[in-house]
């Protein structure tokens, strides 16, 4: 298996696939091409969420004012209740995340 190869075609819509999981915990690889989230949409995830940018590029932003842009290799983890959005995908080329979402 790799992370990198045979993606889904994102081009209409972002595409989350679970890998594996628990009770406990749950990892995802998220392909995104140019998917933003709604206009006043955030997240308010339960869970505490580990992300890792794998390839392509975004930018996530924050309900307290903040802004995290990633590249392949950065990662960031987002606490629980934590409201963020995704603000921006590459348009060009698929973006893959790999999330880790665990209580």
């Amino acid at each position: 298996m790799n992370l990198l190869r045979n993606l889904p075609h994102a081009d209409t819509a972002e595409i989350a696939e679970r890998l594996a999981g628990s009770a406990n915990v749950r990892i995802e690889r998220i392909v995104s091409q140019g998917q933003t989230s709604p206009a006043g949409f955030w997240y308010d995830q339960d869970e505490t969420e580990f992300v890792l940018l794998l390839d392509g590029a975004a930018r996530l932003g924050f309900a307290d004012g903040e802004t995290q842009s990633l590249a392949p290799g950065d990662w960031i983890e987002i606490a629980a209740h934590r409201r963020h959005r995704v603000e921006w995908t590459a348009p060009d080329q698929p973006t893959v995340w790999l999330t880790v979402s665990y209580r």
